[in-house]
């Protein structure tokens, strides 16, 4: 019996074959550029949703490509190699509705990262905005965070605090009680928050150059 993840995986492996982004092949296809993003694939409840059956026939028309080889892409991990992360810009990460209270993903405004296959179906992609966190990430960065990935000392987190605020630190402890972190630029300060202050706090595992 067909799953959902195998026809969302089929899908982003078709874009990739077509040299496309999950969102890039929606626009090719004519659909709403978000019709593939990661969060148009669950329900507001968070149950699995099938994709249209007149968005995957517009999306094989739109590259070429027939149900046969469609269904190849569904059996073969092998056809590629990449799929697509959430992509937002990091100055409206902090926006309302575009995390749960877990850390991971939701609402609209996203768009797609192709990127190498990732364990965690949870993880996205920030775009850095402005020089404020240069040298190490500079205006045009891409950082992909993994929402499930074990946090430890000395790692490179994206922290949002119960108040909204969202920051890009380097983990210098973590305690029961309190929540240090260092500062990854000059323009920016050392933070000791109070541990029930902190929503959630995830690891980088990578970023573009």
């Amino acid at each position: 019996m067909l799953t959902h993840a195998q026809i969302w995986t089929a899908l982003d492996r078709l874009a990739a074959r077509a040299g496309l982004s999950p969102s890039g092949l929606a626009r090719k296809a004519g659909l709403d550029p978000t019709t593939f993003n990661r969060s148009k694939r669950m329900t507001p409840e968070g149950r699995s949703r099938w994709p249209s059956t007149e968005s995957l026939a517009k999306s094989l028309a739109a590259t070429g490509t027939g149900m046969e080889t469609f269904v190849q892409l569904i059996d073969d991990p092998e056809r590629s190699s990449s799929h697509g992360v959430p992509m937002i810009e990091f100055t409206q990460a902090a926006a309302d509705s575009h995390f749960d209270d877990s850390g991971h993903p939701t609402g609209k405004g996203w768009d797609e990262l192709a990127f190498p296959a990732i364990a965690d179906d949870s993880a996205y992609a920030l775009k850095i905005v402005g020089d404020s966190m240069a040298p190490l990430y500079r205006d045009g960065s891409v950082i992909v965070v993994s929402p499930a990935a074990t946090v430890r000392k000395d790692d490179r987190v994206v922290v949002m605090t119960k108040d909204g605020q969202i920051m890009v630190k380097e983990l210098k402890q973590q305690t029961p009680k309190v929540v240090e972190l260092r500062a990854l630029a000059k323009a920016q300060k050392d933070e000791t928050l109070p541990a029930r202050d902190v929503l959630w706090m995830a690891r980088i595992v990578w970023a573009s150059q």
